[in-house]
């Protein structure tokens, strides 16, 4: 009798072995956990004072787009945050970047800058910005104006509205700029975007050779989309040194997007631009 009744269990753990892993093959959708698919990471530098220049890079086709935000740090901080939400928008679907495209993101291009004024690595909020005169966010740790730092007429010494600025002891002396340009050279995207405030115009970038027809091309669109003012030049004072000048040197097609204030993300008018120039580079025959 104890014969038969080892049996029976022995035949019971059988069968329940069977119809556990039966149920596992027949009912994947209910056991397999949800993946979330995130952005390609990438720690492209680090600055003076050793924080993170980071880029995202979302999609995969073979035209790349490449934004940057932060440039002059804390002095500009919501370029900062209007480059996070457009992570946040681009994180919302697969299906968000066009076929065919690949979209970077460097959301703080100078986080000694941002740290010297929000006093935070990484992301921040609006109640973290202070209040006062934040001009000193402008600079990296070593009083450097970052944008005046690239190969395209660089000198050591170049102006700010009436200020003279520090450019750097040489074109990409500073951390900063050199991990901007070893991304920018390894990616070698069709045209670049930074976002600057304030502005409310959308500048085209030059080297002394006048503006590509590329960089008129997508001034035009962002701007139109946008509401924003276009420009082929800017003509306040004299600049040297510019990243986004630096790229048309090298015919990269570049433009600068200055926000209207330094306190707004003004998402909704860049949003526009951003989506003109996903229409325009997913049905061009542009590589």
């Amino acid at each position: 009798m104890k014969r038969y009744l080892l049996a029976l269990i022995i035949l019971i753990v059988i069968i329940g072995g069977v119809s556990f892993v039966w149920y596992q093959n027949t009912h994947k959708l209910v056991l397999t956990p949800a993946v979330t698919i995130g952005p390609k990471y990438e720690l492209i530098g680090t600055s003076v004072e050793g924080r993170k220049i980071e880029a995202y890079t979302y999609g995969n086709g073979p035209k790349h787009i490449v934004f940057i935000g932060g440039i002059h740090g804390g002095y500009e901080w919501n370029s900062v945050l209007l480059a996070y939400n457009f992570m946040d928008y681009l994180a919302l679907s697969t299906t968000t970047v066009p076929t065919g495209l690949t979209v970077a993101v460097i959301p703080s291009a100078n986080p000694d800058g941002v740290f010297k004024i929000i006093g935070k690595e990484g992301r921040f909020a609006l109640t973290d910005v202070p209040k006062g005169d934040q001009s000193a966010g402008r600079f990296n740790a070593h009083g450097v104006d970052l944008n005046r730092n690239f190969d395209c007429k660089w000198q050591p010494k170049s102006t700010w509205r009436g200020n003279v600025v520090d450019a750097g002891t040489a074109a990409f002396s500073e951390p900063e700029a050199k991990a901007m340009r070893d991304f920018l050279l390894k990616t070698k995207p069709v045209s670049v975007i930074f976002w600057h405030s304030q502005s409310n115009t959308v500048y085209a970038s030059q080297c002394g050779s006048g503006v590509l027809p590329e960089t008129k091309n997508i001034m035009n669109l962002y701007a139109k989309a946008s509401g924003y003012a276009a420009s082929e030049t800017f003509d306040s004072y004299a600049i040297s040194g510019a990243a986004e000048d630096w790229l048309a040197s090298i015919n990269i097609p570049a433009i600068t997007v200055e926000l209207k204030t330094h306190e707004t993300v003004e998402w909704e008018q860049n949003l526009a631009g951003i989506k003109a120039l996903f229409n325009y580079y997913a049905s061009s025959t542009r590589q």
